[in-house]
């Protein structure tokens, strides 16, 4: 948990699978800061980091897409806030393929480093209800999003 003038947010990370991420303490300081800049008070979310088989079935199973994807968002809220008994907003989960986001890395040529922590913001993001389906959408996300990686100089 952290605090942010005065109201406690909460954070849990749990790397499921069989690697090493050094990256975990750089995600969380990132998200902090989303959150900050966000201006949100009492939130709560997950990340969850798995591997390919494991976000397959995700997909498969509640997007009814059958293959691995990079991150994967489930937002507890949609038009209501959902609050627990400790008045804390409670957001949802992202999980995160860390197989996926390394082969992404290669494939874009940037650093795993900025691989994970831009799908951890990413999902943050769909928690929070933002979109890209339109160009529209997409922009204002994006743009949140590089703001956010910016202010760590997390660059492609």
């Amino acid at each position: 948990m952290f605090n942010i003038g005065g109201c406690m947010n909460n954070i849990e990370i749990f790397n499921q699978t069989h690697e090493d991420i050094k990256e975990l303490i750089m995600i969380r300081k990132v998200l902090e800061y989303a959150i900050k800049k966000e201006e949100l008070n009492q939130v709560e979310f997950n990340v969850i980091l798995v591997d390919n088989d494991y976000i397959h079935n995700l997909n498969k199973e509640y997007r009814n897409i059958d293959r691995e994807t990079d991150v994967i968002t489930f937002a507890l809220e949609d038009d209501k806030i959902l609050v627990n008994a400790s008045n804390s907003r409670i957001l949802g989960d992202i999980y995160i393929s860390v197989e996926k986001a390394k082969e992404q890395a290669l494939e874009y040529q940037h650093s795993f480093k900025r691989e994970i922590i831009f799908l951890a913001v990413h999902g943050f993001y769909h928690l929070l209800g933002y979109d890209h389906r339109n160009k529209e959408e997409e922009e204002i996300m994006f743009r949140k999003q590089e703001e956010v990686l910016d202010e760590f100089k997390i660059k492609r």
